[in-house]
């Protein structure tokens, strides 16, 4: 008779990503009319996936930022979620935090600045130092 014990969280071992200032961030997505939005999609990704094997990684997470960016919105805060959920914690954002792109353009800035809170706050919690 097999017995399944519950899912225990494995946690996350890989190495840490860079907390960004979220203001900054905002402000240089505006100023390059989206090329910061582009590089800041691929780190993210990118960081998720080395730290926690969650998520699509760094070029696929940027192809699909490039071509289906809204669907991007959708996928980073899932990818957020599992990492948090991994680590046992609860998650702050998750999928359907893509919903406030609906608001165009103050929308996309509080779907921003709850992603990239909630990785800040994952990040520092880790360990990792405060970038700007």
């Amino acid at each position: 008779m097999d017995v399944s014990s519950p899912a225990v969280p494995t946690g996350n071992i890989g190495p840490l990503g860079k907390p960004r200032s979220v203001g900054l961030t905002v402000v240089l997505i505006l100023i390059t009319l989206g090329i910061y939005g582009i590089y800041w999609a691929y780190k993210t990704h990118d960081e998720i996936k080395k730290h926690s094997d969650v998520g699509v990684g760094g070029v696929v997470g940027l192809v699909i930022w490039m071509l289906v960016t809204i669907v991007s919105f959708f996928i980073i805060p899932s990818e957020v979620r599992q990492m948090n959920e991994k680590d046992g914690r609860d998650s702050p954002v998750r999928g359907t935090t893509g919903l406030w792109n609906l608001l165009i353009l103050i929308g996309t800035i509080i779907w921003l600045v709850k992603v990239q809170g909630a990785l800040n706050r994952y990040w520092e919690s880790k360990g990792a130092a405060t970038a700007g």
